[in-house]
């Protein structure tokens, strides 16, 4: 009766709590929360009873009514980037995608750059923007006027001399090629051409952002300031709600653009406490705790190396579908992406956590 879309495993889940997902063969420690989606890890408390609280009052009204989390979510994710600006929200990061696409249409015409990784979603428009042939290739013809560049600052600045760019479309973080990370000469460019005017840059942060990388967003490790900025996974606290942030432009006039459902106010109450949790303390131990997990990927014996920053992190390994089962068999849940493991763990996950996930996967194949 369902649509053969997805593998999944063979659980039946009770309850997840934390770092823990209760099943009927078992509790597995979960290394990715919901791939990303649970940033403050399951059923985080002031989450569950912000849902408890709203929907008891209502679950959904319609953007003919102004929700009040719907502008405390905006300041906060403005705040996190320290400019003014505004913000559209949506159902899911590949909503907010086509809002992007949609406000670089109104804004500037030319070319689309997007770079060989990068993965934006699966809506078409999206698709479009999204490495990978074999998963494009059955819906073509997708958007015209998009080239792929290798992550190369040469490549980008050739390309951008020789023709009208409307926009870059940037994951400082690729996701799902297995966490790699902007390469410093590619961000340089980036930062040049951009501060000369030669593209409007759009920043793919619904991974990578809300604290992910031990930054409000990825491209703050690189100095950028992009003009768009896209969000989804951790800012609905388990539910879905995607957003666009836009500076310094004001893409869209009332009718432009918009959705039944977003935002969902439900939706808004599960993520802000996820949001407003995002202090600089809070932070820093991101950072910390990431370093404390690289330290300990690094030395288990299947891993040949370790990428990444913050609390996403990849880890190459020759052997990924082994170790993902031999973790299995041991209580511990692990994602392949892109040939690696990706660990998003809760970023709130605690030291002991992390060393027990690391003891279980101290496995030789």
């Amino acid at each position: 009766m369902l649509a053969p879309l997805y593998g999944p495993l063979p659980l039946a889940v009770e309850r997840a709590e934390g770092v823990e997902i209760f099943t009927d063969k078992g509790v597995f420690l979960d290394c990715y929360a919901g791939i990303g989606v649970m940033a403050m890890g399951h059923s985080y408390p002031p989450s569950v009873e912000a849902v408890a609280e709203k929907s008891s009052r209502y679950m959904h009204l319609s953007n003919y009514f102004q929700d009040p989390d719907g502008l405390r979510m905006a300041e906060t994710l403005l705040a996190l980037d320290g400019r003014d600006g505004q913000v559209a929200y949506s159902n899911s990061g590949a909503e907010a995608t086509e809002a992007a696409i949609k406000a670089v249409k109104v804004l500037r015409p030319g070319k689309t750059v997007s770079f060989r990784g990068n993965f934006h979603g699966r809506t078409c428009g999206a698709l479009s923007l999204t490495w990978g042939p074999t998963i494009r290739k059955p819906f073509e013809p997708l958007l015209g006027d998009v080239v792929f560049l290798p992550q190369e600052g040469d490549s980008l600045r050739d390309f951008c001399r020789a023709n009208d760019v409307s926009a870059v479309f940037l994951e400082t973080f690729q996701g799902n090629s297995g966490v790699i990370p902007c390469p410093e000469d590619l961000a340089d460019a980036i930062r040049e051409l951009h501060q000369e005017g030669r593209f409007l840059l759009v920043a793919d942060e619904i991974q990578s952002g809300i604290g992910r990388t031990g930054k409000g967003y990825g491209y703050q490790h690189y100095g950028l300031k992009p003009d768009l900025v896209t969000l989804g996974k951790g800012i609905g606290g388990g539910l879905p709600l995607g957003a666009l942030m836009a500076f310094g432009h004001s893409p869209f006039k009332q009718g432009d653009h918009g959705s039944t459902f977003a935002p969902n106010p439900v939706a808004l109450a599960a993520g802000l406490p996820v949001v407003e949790a995002m202090t600089e303390d809070f932070l820093a131990e991101v950072t910390r705790k990431g370093e404390r997990l690289r330290k300990g990927l690094a030395g288990l014996p299947w891993v040949r190396s370790v990428r990444g920053a913050g609390l996403m992190i990849g880890a190459l390994t020759d052997y990924a579908p082994g170790v993902s089962k031999m973790a299995f068999d041991r209580g511990v849940l692990l994602n392949v992406a892109g040939g690696a493991i990706r660990f998003l763990p809760a970023l709130n996950i605690s030291d002991e956590d992390i060393d027990r996930m690391l003891e279980a996967l101290r496995f030789s194949l």
